[in-house]
């Protein structure tokens, strides 16, 4: 059996990505492949927290500019998450997955509260932990909200699991001569703008020296892969 690279590991997973061929909403197919691949890595021993964005949903930023206030858009889109996390919980259970979701919002009766202490004791027990609501903040996004959990359970990789097989200096759908980047620093993200995470999470990341692999979902075993020391995507780091 392959070795695992990394103990504990972050998973950001886009709204977008739930939705599938979709253009909104769930995927039934899609759900049940991700929850497939956390498997995949769940057989490793490897334990594994789950942030989950909200796009395919309702997104904050999107609708602040056509007028709603931004705090009350970024709460909605925060609840947005919320409904995504459930949703994957259910089909990670379907594959005999034992996991918990923590809401940064409070909403007992469906998720735990966020609890430190009590996330890292669950993913101690081999649990798949799924943080939902982002931080709980306006202005902030699902991606700051990975970094933040990541660095709080001191997971040791972040895995940003895209629709694009990594970074490239360019927006590879409009500019096709694009490169790819297959090994890039956070102050290089920062200084070129490279559309991968906002500007706050990577600050965050390259501050607290957290590593970030960004990979195309898409491909069957990628986030195996990585997990395991593969050359797959793009690594930003230190």
């Amino acid at each position: 059996m392959t070795q695992p690279r990394y103990g504990r590991i972050l998973l950001k997973l886009s709204g977008e990505a739930l939705m599938g061929d979709q253009g909104f909403g769930i995927s039934p197919e899609m759900i049940k492949y991700v929850a497939e691949e956390v498997q995949s890595i769940c057989d490793l021993g490897v334990q594994i927290a789950i942030v989950v964005g909200g796009g395919n949903i309702f997104r904050g930023i999107a609708a602040s500019s056509f007028g709603m206030d931004r705090a009350s858009a970024d709460h909605m889109g925060m609840l947005a998450t919320v409904i995504n996390s459930l949703a994957l919980q259910d089909a990670l259970e379907k594959q005999g997955i034992q996991t918990r979701t923590q809401s940064a919002i409070s909403m007992h009766e469906v998720a735990e509260p966020y609890i430190l202490r009590r996330a890292v004791r669950h993913l101690e027990k081999g649990r798949v932990v799924i943080f939902a609501a982002g931080t709980g903040n306006p202005y902030f996004t699902t991606d700051t909200a990975a970094v933040l959990r990541a660095q709080e359970i001191h997971a040791e990789i972040l895995l940003k699991a895209t629709k694009v097989d990594g970074v490239y200096d360019a927006d590879p759908v409009t500019h096709p001569d694009a490169r790819f980047l297959k090994d890039v620093t956070y102050m290089d993200v920062l200084e070129r703008q490279l559309k991968v995470m906002d500007m706050t999470a990577i600050s965050l990341a390259m501050d607290n020296k957290l590593p970030l692999s960004v990979f195309d979902l898409n491909q069957a075993r990628n986030i195996r892969k990585v997990v395991c020391g593969e050359s797959v995507g793009t690594l930003i780091h230190h």
